[in-house]
């Protein structure tokens, strides 16, 4: 590990907005800000049940996860052509590059669109173009992961893979997402064993509404590389142990978790218990468009409601660009760059 000296409490922030960093989980039409929903619903003739801006936004007052879903899906009706959903990726990319985002692995939601007649090229086409410009005009190394939504069925799943193969240099990897309760990972199980034999990476929501035995699920039975959330985890000594163990990461979005009521204030969230048991817990901004910030924004409103450290700070970076599912030689180029940055502001400060 490398060895953190602490900064001064006044230039944490500072810290945190400079170090390079991974996102590893960002749900790209969670990016979809109010302004760019108007913006597509006047381009695309598309009618919307809010006035305007301001009355969306009041809409955002979400008591779990389903509450915020209905007002996701609503915004997403505006993706109808390939420059929609380009556009959409390259305003979250944009914010990405101000906060030193160096990887990015974006989720998007296919079914969410082609059962509104988007094809499946316009969708991927749009997201991908988005991605390459990201890496030779902003310097962030992207890729798509396509999520399964669970409230469907097993069977709509393997159907949307299928839709998806003829694109299968433009995503690396699937996860599953959507309402997590009463829709346990194992009801995806062959569709996840068939992405195995394709080479896809395999990620899965766990543990974040639902209870510890779905995160045992995604591991055994669906045999996933990460778990999205995972903060349930806690509840679970034993869990605990295997995944600190096994460096299995955690995808932990703590303005999201505070949204949507899985913890009352985000002083009362576990993510310092999760670093300090060992777990390869990281920092994201899930849905940034609908609970109130990107990624800079997750470090900042975190770290000052849990007192968080100097060594908070690196270790969260390092488990993002160890977790990433980014080539070896680029996760060694940003932690080094992620090592020279603090090694600055040591020297700035002493």
């Amino acid at each position: 590990m490398f060895k953190v000296h602490p900064v001064p409490a006044h230039r944490l922030p500072e810290l945190l907005r400079a170090m390079p960093k991974a996102e590893l989980h960002i749900h790209i039409e969670g990016s979809l800000e109010p302004e760019m929903i108007f913006a597509l619903a006047r381009r695309n003739g598309v009618a919307l049940p809010y006035a305007s801006v301001e009355a969306l936004r009041a809409a955002y007052a979400f008591t779990d996860l389903q509450s915020f879903l209905d007002i996701y899906y609503a915004g997403a009706s505006v993706l109808l052509k390939e420059q929609d959903f380009f556009d959409m990726a390259w305003a979250y990319f944009e914010k990405a590059a101000a906060d030193n985002v160096v990887r990015a692995e974006l989720f998007f939601d296919p079914q969410t669109h082609t059962a509104r007649g988007v094809p499946m090229a316009v969708v991927i086409n749009g997201l991908h173009r988005a991605c390459v410009d990201a890496g030779s005009q902003l310097g962030i190394s992207a890729d798509l992961i396509l999520c399964f939504l669970r409230h469907l069925s097993e069977e709509d799943a393997f159907a949307t893979l299928e839709q998806a193969l003829p694109f299968r240099d433009r995503f690396i990897g699937v996860g599953l997402d959507s309402s997590e309760v009463g829709h346990p990972p194992e009801k995806f199980a062959r569709v996840f064993a068939r992405c195995a034999e394709l080479g896809l990476h395999l990620v899965a929501h766990a543990g974040e509404e639902g209870p510890p035995a779905y995160i045992w699920s995604a591991l055994d039975v669906l045999k996933v590389e990460r778990i999205d959330h995972g903060v349930q985890s806690a509840k679970d000594p034993a869990l605990m142990a295997r995944l600190a163990k096994e460096r299995t990461p955690l995808t932990v979005c703590p303005l999201s978790n505070q949204k949507l009521c899985v913890f009352p204030d985000l002083k009362d969230h576990n993510l310092r218990t999760l670093l300090d048991a060992g777990l390869c817990a990281t920092l994201n901004s899930d849905d940034p468009a609908y609970f109130g910030g990107y990624l800079n924004e997750n470090f900042l409103q975190t770290f000052a409601a849990l007192h968080l450290s100097t060594q908070h700070a690196w270790t969260l970076a390092h488990n993002s660009i160890e977790a990433s599912f980014a080539p070896a030689v680029d996760k060694q180029r940003w932690t080094h760059q992620l090592n020279q940055t603090f090694e600055r502001f040591v020297e700035h400060d002493y």
